[in-house]
């Protein structure tokens, strides 16, 4: 992404971010100044992009955290999880609390009031687990491992907002977030959250906001970018560290893909003490997350969803043997004609690539839309919002959107080229977030899988070994054949 496209984001969000009650409003106007060309909006430091935008010249680029803040955009209302939530606590011999209601964790009337208006009528699965360890006597540590859309901002702006004892005119609970744009919506979940709440304001700890040094912070919340929050706690001394009672770490697996995040988060964790409380999210735990998350998080209980794997018993997967990129055009209009298909994602490896595509399909007839990583965040918001809509019956994108984005029309996902990583292997993970795309919400979907070289079926090979499910040969070009596979 250009610095005038970062730079464009933060303008919109701006622009379309609500007046705020905690008066952080003029603070906002000048929260970013000019980015130089090797710097974001937070002042990391960003690789060199090709002639096509990228950052490797072979795929479209997956950036962490746009994906989120897309994701934010998007949804309106909390997403249908179906995965199981697996708690496992610090003390295995205490109770295990969870509430159906949000009366049940005894908050404050005002609080209350701000989660009803907020259209929050009970808890989601994340909520009923997290939140009475969130709100526990003594404080209890967590990790949490929660997707965008399952009201997991909602879940620890609550909890911040009933921690705060709004008599006490310092900074006592700080949250950090990989990025300007992902802070301003916490932000904006907390000031609506928090609008019975008249004597608790909030302060944004992000690049280009000023302040003067030495003058101690009054509000009881912070929230902020890594590297400002830093800044703010040692060389402004705006915060006193010992004196913050909640840390929240959300989007953990995008902090530690950040340059420099990771241990400027592990330096703000040291300055703080060892009776604070500590909350960490994050939608991915690999091992790099889990190594992170132990340093920063001691005895914590644990939150995780059951792998999700179950996905791909209501996807039927097939492979078509194709000679070029024009031989798998005509598989899948083929394809496109002998099925009844309400809506179809198909996956390119490059933006160029995804534009071809995309032409020669306009030309055939049918309503296209193109994702691709060169659009900014709310552009691509406004292509999902119309595809969801049922504007565009098929949506041609690069793996920009391969995670995440749940349309429960979707019927029918392509792999018109086949994912990979860098060494030129299986990329298991982005294949079954692509294929997740249909199949949603118990509904049954179908993925084709478009195969042109000897490299392409090793690749279905190491896929079908992987996930231990077989991926069925498609003759396009048999009609009768396809029907008695697909039905």
């Amino acid at each position: 992404m250009s610095e005038d496209s970062w730079a464009l984001a933060v303008d919109v969000q701006e622009a379309t971010t609500p007046s705020m009650k905690f008066d952080f409003s003029k603070k906002v106007s000048r929260l970013h100044g000019p980015l130089t060309a090797t710097e974001d909006i937070n002042g990391n430091i960003l690789p060199e992009k090709n002639e096509n935008g990228g950052c490797r010249k072979d795929g479209d680029k997956v950036d962490l955290a746009e994906q989120s803040l897309l994701n934010k955009l998007i949804r309106r209302s909390l997403v249908r999880n179906r995965n199981q939530v697996e708690v496992l606590q610090r003390d295995p011999t205490s109770p295990l609390y969870s509430v159906k209601t949000f009366e049940e964790l005894r908050l404050k009337p005002e609080l209350l009031k701000g989660v009803y208006s907020m259209g929050f009528n009970r808890p989601s699965r994340i909520q009923e687990n997290a939140l009475p360890m969130m709100l526990a006597q003594p404080p209890q540590n967590l990790i949490a491992q929660s997707q965008s859309g399952t009201g997991k901002t909602a879940a620890f702006s609550l909890a911040m907002l009933s921690h705060v004892n709004p008599a006490n005119k310092w900074t006592q609970c700080l949250c950090i977030s990989p990025t300007y744009e992902l802070a301003l919506q916490i932000g904006q979940v907390i000031e609506q959250m928090g609008q019975f709440c008249p004597d608790v304001n909030l302060a944004y700890a992000v690049r280009g906001n000023k302040m003067e040094r030495g003058n101690k912070l009054q509000e009881q919340m912070v929230i902020g970018t890594p590297g400002t929050v830093l800044d703010w706690c040692t060389k402004y001394k705006l915060i006193d560290p010992k004196k913050i009672t909640m840390f929240v770490l959300d989007e953990a697996d995008v902090m530690i893909a950040t340059q420099g995040h990771r241990d400027q988060s592990i330096r703000i964790h040291r300055l703080l003490t060892k009776d604070c409380q500590m909350l960490l999210f994050s939608a991915t735990f690999e091992d790099s997350v889990w190594k992170f998350a132990e340093k920063v998080v001691p005895d914590p209980n644990i939150i995780k969803l059951k792998r999700e794997e179950e996905t791909l018993d209501t996807i039927k997967q097939f492979y078509v043997l194709c000679k070029d990129k024009e031989d798998k055009f005509t598989a899948l209009c083929n394809l496109y004609g002998s099925l009844t298909i309400a809506q179809a994602m198909i996956f390119c490896h490059t933006r160029k690539m995804a534009a071809w595509l995309a032409a020669h399909l306009t030309k055939e007839g049918h309503k296209v839309a193109l994702l691709s990583g060169e659009m900014t965040v709310e552009q691509r918001a406004a292509v999902i919002e119309r595809f969801r809509n049922g504007k565009e019956k098929v949506l041609v994108t690069t793996n920009v959107c391969s995670r995440g984005i749940d349309v429960e029309q979707v019927s029918l996902v392509v792999n018109f080229d086949l994912p990979v990583d860098v060494d030129g292997n299986a990329d298991n993970e982005t294949y079954l977030h692509r294929i997740g795309r249909t199949g949603r919400f118990g509904r049954r979907g179908f993925a084709v899988n478009m195969v042109d070289s000897e490299h392409s079926m090793a690749i279905i090979n190491q896929i079908e070994m992987h996930f231990n499910r077989r991926i069925t040969k498609l003759d396009t070009d048999n009609l009768e054949e396809m029907e008695k596979l697909i039905s």
